[in-house]
């Protein structure tokens, strides 16, 4: 085979909580990524040391408005149809649907603004991906609840999931059920509104909020196949393989101990079943999460159909931790001395992309699904309002010849590839709005301040002709 399969599908993703807005409008409910500010004391509200359910006037919430895809839709799908994008992979805010996540039933508006961007979706000739649940929690569930520490709330997604399949049936048939699932061991709150009261054991309960997402995506596995047996459910993880940062035994014990923590998750959407280390290591620290008899059989049955992940870099793993250290998609790691960074921290490694995606599938022997990879950029306009961000192209020209590499040269079963973002939006980790990912522009500030304004870069035009050729011209 040469290149990339004539099926193959070249598209963007973005979150609802990052790009969409209007979260006072329509009927929609506060959720957790709503109330994660901006600024210094975004990293202890994400991973649930503070403990923030509402808005105050003293922090900004850049999720308030994001870019307004709310109110733009149309114009961005467009966009998105005139790049030539095959598939657009987005999230469905949950609070839209459910305002409160236990209402036995749907908000009418919220299900009619997904529909009306599916039918924009159809009409430029663009497959919706759409993640069930892209770090959404509603804030009355982790008040009423705690989150997805309690077992309830597997009923209340499970509620979610249904009306979405039945209600997008004739629009939707490549679901993710949950985004970057390890992240709840990193960000706890923003991955499954976990928030730690003091002396409780926190290990135990991510884990336990762990697993009782593990049943959920199962069930939701099951429900997607019963409505509607074209429905294809893929899981979602953050990816990167760790490497030992020298030959030393030690460091390539950890950087293994690294990539089975990684793998942990979808080991168990995938396979069907709780890998031996981790039943060993989390029987020895205590934190084995709390099943009822049936898990065992729910797993087992109802693993996904494709796995798909994140890929942004690399790690770097050393036993003695005394190195200097690198950022990198909420992981930090030894800083890899021959690599380049990006202007966040983060290391740029196109052939480690290369290296994941044959370990993944080695792994799994199923399809999978490339759902992020992009770089994060200071993007200025010139003089005459144009970005010339060759640095983007550069970035997404070397992954996607590692990709092509990993499908070309090593028989990688890859789906298509959808790139981190097709429209600026709010950085996950970070909040802010300046740490730029799009091909198209968007005029807004860290202030807030802007016009909203659309502008296509010079990627927007460089990754059209990526699509029109099937990546034969980078």
């Amino acid at each position: 085979m040469a290149g990339f399969p004539k099926n193959f599908l070249w598209g963007g993703a973005s979150a609802a909580n990052q790009c969409e807005g209007g979260i006072f409008e329509g009927g929609r409910g506060l959720a957790n990524v709503d109330v994660c500010p901006s600024g210094a004391d975004r990293g202890a509200v994400i991973t649930g040391y503070r403990k923030m359910l509402q808005m105050d006037e003293g922090h900004h919430y850049p999720a308030a408005e994001a870019v307004d895809f709310y109110h733009r839709f149309r114009e961005d799908i467009r966009l998105l149809g005139g790049m030539g994008l095959q598939v657009y992979r987005m999230s469905i805010a949950w609070t839209r649907i459910f305002p409160k996540g236990d209402e036995e039933e749907p908000n009418e508006e919220g299900l009619r603004f997904y529909e009306e961007v599916f039918r924009e979706c159809r009409k430029n000739g663009i497959r919706p991906l759409v993640t069930i649940c892209h770090f959404d929690c509603p804030v009355y569930l982790i008040e009423k609840y705690g989150g997805w520490r309690n077992r309830k709330m597997i009923g209340f997604y499970l509620r979610l999931c249904r009306t979405l399949f039945e209600r997008y049936k004739d629009y939707v048939t490549h679901w993710l059920t949950f985004n970057e699932i390890n992240m709840i061991l990193h960000a706890p709150f923003m991955g499954a509104g976990l928030c730690f009261e003091e002396g409780e054991d926190e290990e135990a309960v991510k884990y336990q909020a762990a697993h009782h997402e593990l049943v959920a995506s199962a069930l939701a596995t099951k429900l997607a196949h019963e409505i509607n047996p074209a429905n294809q459910i893929g899981c979602m993880f953050a990816a990167g393989s760790a490497y030992p940062y020298s030959c030393r035994p030690e460091d390539v014990w950890e950087a293994l101990l690294m990539n089975q923590e990684n793998y942990f998750f979808v080991d168990v959407q995938s396979r069907g079943y709780y890998p031996s280390y981790a039943v060993k290591r989390l029987e020895k620290r205590g934190v084995f999460p709390q099943m009822e008899p049936e898990d065992v059989e729910i797993l087992k049955k109802h693993t996904v159909d494709f796995v798909s992940f994140s890929y942004y870099n690399s790690r770097c793993i050393a036993a003695s931790g005394d190195q200097e250290t690198a950022e990198g998609n909420l992981f930090q790691s030894a800083k890899n001395p021959y690599l380049q960074f990006s202007e966040w921290g983060w290391p740029i490694d196109p052939l480690g992309f290369r290296i994941t995606l044959n370990e993944v599938y080695d792994r799994y022997q199923k399809p999978l699904f490339v759902v992020e990879n992009g770089l994060g950029a200071t993007d200025r306009p010139d003089g005459d309002g144009r970005i010339e961000d060759d640095y983007r192209i550069s970035y997404l020209r070397e992954h996607i010849r590692a990709m092509k590499a990993a499908v070309e040269e090593d028989g990688v079963d890859l789906m298509g590839y959808t790139s981190w973002a097709p429209i600026d939006l709010i950085s996950a980790g970070t909040g802010e709005m300046k740490k730029r990912y799009g091909f198209i522009y968007v005029d807004k500030q860290e202030d807030g301040s802007g016009t909203l304004e659309r502008i296509k870069k010079k990627s927007f035009h460089w990754y059209q002709r990526v699509i029109e050729t099937n990546g034969e011209e980078l």
